[in-house]
């Protein structure tokens, strides 16, 4: 069967190549890197891109670039050629196997001569996802990277952090690609690792070649096969996972082969009507009859199992005939009066016959079951088949419902925002920033690439007090390389009362034995009475500065809500200042005239 789709698939290239008018162009990068020079080496990663790369020439691709071992120039003039060769073609492949990582959200390739000794080694010795989407963006048809990257990377566990809140993931993170028909394939779900796998192939790879390349066959559906195999193949160890969305037509990266008359239908539509009229007959005949034109497939399997059904049906009807044949032929010697012995042997092969009956009658029931079951899974299989179209069409739904919010969140950003003459950042700059302004300690939000309110007042604060006057409304390169030029913490730390700034974090008060803290942040002896302190005359016009008390008192009162009471008959200027993100403010005028 494999050499008759051989033979099939060779057929349909020659034809496409007598037919230039119907030819799309197909291109493909291949990369495989397996030497590493600062980790252990990867056994696969070269073969399995030697192996993708002859399975995509074998379909007829016109372009197949195999690189093998690139350090991070050679990977980035090989995406940079790449993209000349996708621009007037209709269907573009990277595949791409060999160590990836996942940092702060973001997926990036791993050349051989990477180090990666701090997380912020990634931007300058890797090259991230979004870099191989560029190369393949021009493709009209069909936008496909395929990622066996998903393994257990050495270089995260010596990593240095340069800052606490960066995130470094285990495999890859997901990823909802921007373009229309474009999909990207995970070796292993995110989050989770793949596996090299003990033959010559990483489980992944072998799977995908032995599916993606067929003819007319959707590439949806293609993965879906992939999963099955690599989740078999792992004892359910791998699941491989696909990123994106197409549209309601079938995309594969063969075309199938055009039918000789008339339109192409479904070649299981007509097996399965074959079928059916064979499970009409159910006789012995129309099932040998149906086995000799599809002695192969899901539904050759099924008609074996009626046709051993009946088989055992005639089993036990020529037994039962030759139990009661038997039995008669003792009625007559004994009618007769025969001899004894006559008797016993006939009695004999009339137990005998009747054990046989027996048996058959227990064989016919074992594959009448299995029959039932078989068909069982026929059904099944096809309500699978509705389901899973069911599925596919609530998952556009979807997509579209998030790709609608996700514009309306646009707008509604847009519409609080001032009027800007300069261009909005992309997503990549405002996450950038964000993460930058938490490392000063001016914001206190998400970073999510949406420049909102709280990340407007978070560089605003940055502008006060680093002494700048950068542009808030809106997100740009400018503040961003302003941010990353500062080592340490701008924006000051505020702790509450029974805490104590520590460089970026606040640290508890703790007395020791006998001791308790009062309400100016010191430890007092337990059951000592108060003792005033003497002060020097202060002239009266004179303005006293705020105490260490009264700005404590003033923190506590707007951690527990009771600052109007606080400030006495002066109410909401300590909330007033606060919303002006100037703590420190909120704090002396809240002290100059304390009543708690």
């Amino acid at each position: 069967m494999a050499l008759f789709r051989k033979i099939l698939l060779a057929l349909w290239i020659v034809g496409l190549g007598a037919g230039s008018a119907l030819a799309e162009k197909r291109v493909a990068l291949v990369i495989g890197n397996s030497a590493y020079e600062k980790v252990a080496r990867l056994g696969n990663p070269s073969s399995d891109a030697t192996l993708v790369a002859e399975t995509l020439k074998a379909a007829g691709f016109d372009l197949v670039d195999l690189r093998r071992d690139l350090k991070v120039a050679d990977m980035r003039r090989a995406l940079r050629d790449f993209i000349e060769q996708s621009r007037d073609a209709e269907v573009a492949v990277v595949y791409y196997a060999g160590h990836g990582i996942e940092v702060d959200g973001v997926n990036y390739l791993v050349p051989i001569d990477a180090a990666l000794e701090r997380d912020t080694d990634i931007y300058d010795e890797a090259l991230s996802l979004d870099r191989v989407l560029v190369a393949i963006e021009p493709a009209k048809k069909l936008r496909l990277v395929v990622l066996d990257a998903c393994r257990d990377s050495p270089f995260s566990k010596a990593m240095k952090r340069t800052l606490a809140s960066r995130a470094i993931g285990r495999g890859l993170a997901k990823v909802e690609p921007s373009s229309p028909n474009t999909l990207i394939a995970f070796a292993s779900k995110a989050g989770s690792t793949a596996l090299d796998g003990d033959g010559k192939n990483s489980p992944f790879t072998t799977a995908m070649v032995h599916h993606v390349t067929r003819p007319g066959l959707d590439l949806r559906k293609a993965f879906g096969y992939v999963r099955d195999e690599v989740l078999k193949s792992t004892a359910n160890k791998q699941e491989p996972y696909l990123y994106g969305s197409l549209g309601g037509d079938d995309l594969s990266l063969v075309p199938a082969a055009p039918a000789a008359t008339g339109p192409q239908g479904d070649p299981q539509t007509a097996i399965r009507r074959d079928y059916e009229l064979a499970l009409q007959l159910g006789t012995r005949d129309g099932w040998d009859a149906f086995l000799s034109q599809y002695p192969d497939g899901f539904y050759a399997n099924l008609a074996r199992g009626h046709a051993k059904k009946i088989a055992a049906e005639e089993a036990r009807a020529a037994a039962a005939e030759k139990a009661r044949l038997a039995e008669q032929e003792r009625a007559r010697l004994a009618a007769e009066g025969a001899r004894q012995f006559e008797i016993k042997k006939a009695a004999a092969a009339a137990k005998a016959a009747e054990e046989a009956r027996i048996a058959a009658e227990k064989v016919k029931q074992i594959e009448q079951d299995k029959a039932a079951a078989a068909e069982k899974a026929r059904l099944a299989a096809q309500e699978k088949v509705t389901q899973e179209k069911a599925a596919q069409e609530k998952a556009a739904q979807d997509q579209a419902l998030r790709e609608k919010a996700l514009r309306e969140k646009t707008q509604q950003v847009a519409a609080l925002s001032p009027s800007v003459e300069a261009e909005p950042a992309s997503v990549d700059t405002v996450r950038a920033l964000q993460a930058e302004l938490r490392r000063v300690g001016c914001n206190v939000g998400v970073v999510d690439g949406v420049w909102d309110e709280p990340s407007r007042k978070a560089l605003d604060l940055f502008n006060k007090h680093a002494g700048m006057k950068l542009n808030v409304s809106v997100a740009t390169t400018d503040a961003l390389d302003a941010v990353k030029s500062r080592s340490g913490r701008i924006c000051p730390l505020i702790c509450e009362n029974g805490f104590r700034a520590d460089g970026d974090r606040c640290t508890k008060i703790t007395c020791r034995k006998g001791y308790v803290l009062n309400d100016e942040n010191e430890c007092d002896k337990k059951g000592a009475s108060p003792v005033a302190k003497s002060r020097p005359e202060v002239p009266q016009r004179e303005a006293r500065p705020a105490s260490s008390s009264a700005v404590t008192r003033a923190d506590a009162a707007l951690s527990n809500g009771t600052y109007q009471k606080c400030m006495g008959p002066i109410t909401g200027c300590y909330a007033r200042a606060l919303q002006q993100m100037d703590p420190e403010r909120a704090r002396i005028w809240c002290s100059r005239r304390p009543t708690c």
